[in-house]
């Protein structure tokens, strides 16, 4: 991973996870495993890197993260419910203390009107703390997919950070 921001957000979120002795565990969908990939590029991430779930298809949602068929038939892939869903599989399966699920359309193709490219979802949670649920929207816009799936690795990451902070 050659992006200098998302290194270093990772780097951070490792040293801080670790200080603390907290699991993470990922649930990718349009960043297809990029989360987990920068968390791993960082020098003791095994203390702290738990697995990581690439869910791109609607079959691999439901058979790994246990998002139901009507989640998705009802709002789609892409919206704030499958996120939350697939933090909450994630979180049901893996020995985790932090979560953080995305799903969006990174593009160039696959948008609608209602759910352009450029649109992702975030949902992040944690074991403890009454299972405290943060979800983020985010409308990139048409800046081409590289730059949304990055754009979106370093938000996940803020969003761990946050919660391994609060936690």
């Amino acid at each position: 991973m050659s992006n200098k921001a998302i290194i270093k957000a990772a780097t951070a979120l490792i040293e801080l996870c670790a200080s603390k002795g907290f699991k993470i565990a990922t649930a990718e969908s349009c960043t297809g495993g990029l989360v987990a990939g920068a968390l791993t590029e960082v020098p003791g991430s095994s203390a702290v890197f738990e697995r990581g779930y690439v869910t791109y298809s609607n079959d691999a949602k439901q058979e790994m993260l246990g998002v139901a068929f009507a989640t998705v038939d009802k709002f789609g892939a892409v919206s704030r419910e499958a996120a939350i869903a697939m933090a909450r599989g994630a979180l049901r399966a893996a020995h985790a203390d932090l979560v953080v699920a995305i799903t969006g359309v990174a593009g160039p193709g696959g948008g609608t009107a209602g759910k352009p490219v450029g649109l992702v979802h975030f949902a992040a949670t944690t074991s403890t703390g009454k299972g405290k649920l943060v979800h983020v929207e985010m409308r990139y816009g048409n800046i081409g997919r590289k730059k949304v799936r990055e754009k979106s690795v370093l938000q996940a990451l803020a969003m761990l950070k946050e919660l391994a902070v609060k936690r």
